[in-house]
């Protein structure tokens, strides 16, 4: 072996993360998750939560989600990879054609990048979102696209805007000027989150996921900090598609619940 290789191989951190997946009442898994290491170090994390319930989206969002995470990873950045990616798909022709993009696959995404040195960052665009679990506080770090933010909860209307309603989506052609003026947001936002160096845990994890354990009010740092991570994990999104069928009996149902856990 090389040496240039063998010092590439050296300098990539271990692996840190686990994925876990449940199909819910879904007929197909339309999540999926992607992590890809760039030669100097810089890791991408990516969560991806396809929309629709088919195998073309299903297909779609696996490619997506590894393009996503290569190119997070290598720019070492969340917001420059999810740019790049979301900007490449919006550009087809496909997609440029009003009728024709109404039927193209679409997924919510959110990547977090780390980079030795460097502070996390975190890009997204939908109702994906990110946690930072440390020392028992659990952090959001991201703002969901969809109806319920951009209507939120009032006197005449409490329940607010629909949380099923997403307003940003990889996927989409609508650019940053576009999605504000629309729904009061950009189409990908973006957050810097520096690390003190002691031990947290990042979540990534889709709407199916996190919403039936906060639904339920659910603590999601109890959860999740526990040992084995894979374990943890698996019985977070089982649980989470468990809780969802139990709060309507008469007609249960659970959407498809993925989830990535990275030990910082």
């Amino acid at each position: 072996m090389r040496a240039a290789e063998r010092a590439s191989k050296k300098a990539r951190p271990r692996r840190n993360w686990a994925t876990a997946q449940a199909l819910g009442h879904r007929t197909v898994q339309c999540d999926t998750t992607a992590v890809h290491t760039a030669p100097d170090g810089a890791r991408a994390f990516v969560l991806l939560d396809g929309i629709g319930d088919t195998e073309t989206v299903r297909d779609w969002t696996r490619t997506a989600a590894r393009r996503l995470a290569r190119a997070a990873s290598r720019r070492g950045n969340a917001e420059a990879g999810l740019r790049h990616v979301y900007e490449g798909y919006a550009a087809t022709p496909d997609r440029q054609d009003r009728h024709r993009r109404r039927y193209m696959p679409g997924a919510a995404a959110v990547v977090a990048v780390t980079a030795p040195g460097r502070p996390m960052t975190v890009a997204w665009c939908g109702d994906s979102r990110a946690y930072l679990l440390t020392r028992g506080i659990v952090r959001r770090l991201t703002d969901d696209h969809n109806l319920h933010r951009v209507y939120p909860p009032s006197l005449i209307h409490p329940g607010g805007g629909s949380r099923d309603g997403i307003t940003s989506y990889l996927g989409s052609v609508a650019d940053d000027e576009a999605r504000q003026a629309s729904h009061g947001h950009p189409a990908i936002e973006t957050v810097t989150v520096p690390l003190d160096g002691k031990p947290c845990r990042l979540l990534l994890a889709s709407d199916g996921a996190y919403l039936p354990h906060l639904e339920a009010a659910h603590d999601l740092y109890a959860e999740l900090d526990d040992d084995p991570r894979a374990a943890a994990l698996q019985e977070f999104v089982d649980l989470a598609v468990e809780t969802s069928a139990a709060a309507t009996p008469d007609d249960p149902y659970a959407d498809n619940a993925t989830a990535l856990l990275a030990d910082l």
